[in-house]
C-alpha cells in the first residue's frame, strides 16, 4: 500500500471512529432530553391545577398561588431552554 492510501485509510477509521462517539452523544443526549421532559410535563399539570386553584382562591390567597405559579413557569422555562440546549 503507497504512502497516499495508508493515509487515507488512517484518515477513514479516525472519521469512522469520531462518528462513533458523536452516536454515543447524541444518543446519551436524547436520554437526557427524554428525562428532563417527563419532569417539565409534570410540572405543567401542576401548573394548570394552580390556575384552577387561582379561580376560586381569595384574593390574599390568590396573590400567593399567582407567585408559586409564576415560579413554577419560570422552572418550566428553564426546562425547555435546558432540552433545546441538547438538541
Amino acid at each position: 500500500m503507497n504512502d497516499v492510501n495508508k493515509r487515507i485509510d488512517e484518515m477513514i477509521s479516525e472519521l469512522k471512529k469520531e462518528r462513533d462517539e458523536l452516536q454515543v452523544r447524541i444518543h446519551l443526549a436524547k436520554l437526557e432530553a427524554g428525562d428532563e421532559w417527563q419532569k417539565i410535563e409534570a410540572k405543567l399539570v401542576k401548573l394548570e391545577d394552580k390556575t384552577k386553584e387561582l379561580g376560586s382562591a381569595t384574593a390574599e390567597a390568590s396573590q400567593d398561588v399567582g407567585a408559586a405559579a409564576k415560579l413554577l413557569g419560570e422552572e418550566i422555562r428553564n426546562g425547555f431552554k435546558a432540552i433545546a440546549r441538547h438538541l
